[in-house]
């Protein structure tokens, strides 16, 4: 039983991580863990976090007309409601898949 916790505990972070970390909380996981479950859930956050590096560049290079301040705090605001619903479906057991996610590993 201890084991499944630690997968499930595992999997949120996975996903929790992101807000504070970026991509590299995810990627730890993924390449620590051994559980299919665990990679699965790292690999979507670890894609997600990726797409929103690509989706801030982006942003950056808009901002020269200034639109790209207000993409970067729906970006920043997306993350967060993002990574927090992911979070719950992995605590229910559950892979959620981010919205505008470009698939950079396959699961």
């Amino acid at each position: 039983m201890a084991g499944k916790d630690e997968s499930r505990i595992l999997a949120i972070l996975a996903h929790i991580l992101g807000i504070f970390v970026g991509f590299l909380g995810s990627l730890i996981i993924l390449i620590a863990s051994e559980d299919k479950s665990v990679k699965k859930h790292a690999r979507n956050a670890l894609n997600w976090q990726l797409s929103l590096i690509v989706y801030f560049v982006i942003s950056a290079i808009l901002a020269l007309i200034l639109i790209g301040f207000l993409l970067m705090i729906i970006l920043g605001v997306l993350n967060v409601i993002f990574c927090i619903i992911a979070a719950i479906k992995a605590s229910e057991g559950r892979k959620w898949e981010y919205p505008l996610t470009i698939k950079f590993l396959k699961n």
